[in-house]
């Protein structure tokens, strides 16, 4: 009798487990990490959603649609999250995203009307650096330096790619004269921000490339304010990090619902001090303090989705170039 209780205990746990849906989200591995904003991101939605939020990390940004391309319509993914505006022209080439029913008061610079991707956060590139030390003003004059910088891989990372299209915006056809002018600053590429960040802490290098919000993460959680992000005169390029839900995805209608919990300030109020970005939409308690001492660029440079695209390949080969000199 026992054994009947048992096996029809364990029959009744198993149908449970399987009738819970689960709902699984591509993402970059710092979201995911002990430290970022999963762990509460997925505590939160699953006390809403009755389901399993599954966050997948998969390397950093860039190396996510390079997955997918590789998956296809096979993929898992019923979610990808960390793209950016960078990447978005080429997702949706792909074919294998679907529209968005995603409906916002946003708070971000620009106007946002991509009808596949939504925002979730955003921010603006830069190097950060010691505080107590003298940073460049440009570009030109990080080149004639003799600082040592470390940056990510434009072909995994999104940061990476960033400084691409930043140093494209800001110099045009004039972009391999300072590509050329940086290669000796280089001190190493890494393939994502986490890995270059942590070079940086650890004193290997003077500055890394990351964003003007990184401080607020050593001020506010650490009570250090050591680090400072170098204001560029030539203006700073802007992210806007952004989630789509995939075509194939055999749980629609629950990823419709984590794109609008992800706008939801139970989501954006977790964003400021965990991915320490701005939050896409502001949170009812707004900004932590301390974000109000970040370095606001005069000057914001974006390129557009189809820009950016059009762009990509000719701008990695005039850094692959300069770097393998």
């Amino acid at each position: 009798m026992k054994h009947l209780v048992f096996a029809a205990g364990m029959l009744g746990a198993t149908t449970a487990f399987a009738e819970t849906p689960e709902l699984i989200v591509y993402t970059y591995d710092s979201f995911v990490s002990d430290w970022g904003p999963g762990p509460a991101v997925e505590k939160a939605f699953e006390a809403t959603c009755g389901c399993d939020l599954k966050l997948v990390g998969a390397g950093d940004g860039a190396a996510l649609l390079a997955r997918l391309k590789l998956e296809g319509e096979r993929s898992d993914a019923d979610v990808v999250l960390g793209l950016d505006t960078n990447l978005t022209a080429a997702a949706k080439a792909t074919g294998l995203f679907a529209d968005h029913s995603v409906s916002a008061d946003y708070a971000l610079p620009i106007a946002w009307e991509d009808a596949t991707f939504a925002p979730y956060d955003w921010g603006y590139f830069a190097f950060v650096h010691n505080a107590d030390a003298t940073a460049p003003k440009n570009f030109v004059e990080l080149a004639a330096s003799d600082l040592k910088i470390v940056i990510q891989d434009p072909r995994s990372s999104t940061p990476g790619l960033g400084l691409l299209m930043w140093v494209k915006a800001a110099y045009g056809d004039k972009a391999p004269e300072i590509w050329e002018g940086l290669s000796d600053n280089v001190l190493t590429v890494t393939k994502g921000w986490s890995e270059a960040y942590g070079l940086f802490l650890e004193g290997e290098a003077d500055m890394v490339l990351s964003y003007t919000t990184s401080p607020a993460y050593h001020l506010i959680a650490e009570e250090d304010a050591s680090k400072a992000a170098a204001a560029f005169d030539e203006g700073h390029y802007m992210q806007v990090e952004v989630a789509g839900k995939l075509a194939a995805s055999d749980q629609p209608e629950l990823a419709d619902q984590f794109l609008a919990f992800m706008v939801s300030d139970a989501f954006q109020s977790i964003i400021p001090t965990t991915n320490w970005m701005y939050p896409a939409v502001t949170p009812a308690e707004g900004l932590p303090e301390g974000f109000d001492t970040l370095v606001t660029p005069e000057k914001s440079l974006l390129l557009s989705a189809d820009e950016a695209a059009a762009l990509r390949d000719a701008a990695l080969d005039e850094w692959l170039t300069a770097l393998s000199r």
